[in-house]
């Protein structure tokens, strides 16, 4: 499995705005081959900032490159940066491969 998770440092005057955004957008990740599951997180308050991310979990790494080269991911990302910026900075990606995972 691999893990691909956005890094956002809002604004804390926009985080209604910013959630709001990625609740009421159109969503294509369920049509992917490969795609397990999404979150949307809420982190710690910082003065200038709210840390949020966006966690989705792939079936492998090609799988989570497939769906960037997607029109799916085209189409998920036609609108981006075209509103008022929420955030602090450009959002910062992390991935993972998963080693071990623990279910219940």
């Amino acid at each position: 499995m691999y893990i691909a998770m956005n890094r956002f440092k809002v604004r804390p005057e926009e985080q209604e705005a910013f959630t709001t955004r990625w609740l009421e957008r159109d969503v294509f990740l369920k049509t992917v081959p490969g795609f397990i599951s999404f979150h949307l997180l809420k982190g710690p308050e910082r003065e200038d900032h709210v840390l949020y991310a966006s966690h989705t979990v792939w079936a492998s790494h090609d799988r989570f490159q497939d769906w960037t080269r997607s029109e799916q991911f085209r189409a998920a990302h036609a609108g981006a940066g075209g509103g008022r910026s929420l955030t602090l900075s450009h959002p910062e990606f992390e991935g993972f491969e998963v080693l071990q995972e623990i279910n219940a």
